[in-house]
């Protein structure tokens, strides 16, 4: 089901979570690429920027800037994306995205499916391990992200 093509930005969407973990953010990395062309990639840069609608994938859009259509692209994310995410996936007509972590914050997936968006889940190991991690020395950090 997962091409070399989508097991290499699932890693950069990986990378770019770890970019945002490390410069004091969260853990949160996407990727936008059009068959093996990588558009953009982007990272969760909320806390970095005091931007509560800088998401990684919101980030990773905004790098790709304007493009004629997205509706021959997928979108990879290191987390399954929120409302917010979700919405503007369905608003620009990305018609397929990957998402590495569905276990540690999900339940977007059947609004995306109910758009017609195809969601393939990852299940990426690493992904799944950081964000645990993450979220048990943030707690306070975490709910904030998800609006708990």
């Amino acid at each position: 089901m997962l091409s070399a093509v989508d097991l290499r930005f699932i890693e950069v969407s990986f990378e770019e979570a770890k970019r945002s973990l490390k410069s004091g953010g969260l853990p949160i990395g996407s990727a936008l690429a059009r068959g093996a062309l990588l558009i953009a990639s982007g990272h969760n840069q909320r806390v970095q920027h005091g931007d509560p609608i800088a998401h990684g994938e919101m980030d990773c859009l905004r790098k790709a800037g304007r493009q004629a259509t997205y509706r021959d692209t997928t979108l990879y994310t290191s987390l399954s994306p929120c409302m917010m995410c979700s919405g503007t996936i369905v608003q620009f007509k990305i018609p397929r995205v990957v998402i590495n972590d569905t276990v540690n914050f999900g339940g977007n997936e059947a609004f995306l499916r109910g758009h017609g968006v195809k969601v393939i889940d990852a299940a990426h190991e690493a992904s799944i391990a950081q964000m645990r991690a993450f979220i048990a020395a943030n707690p306070g950090l975490w709910n904030e992200d998800i609006m708990e």
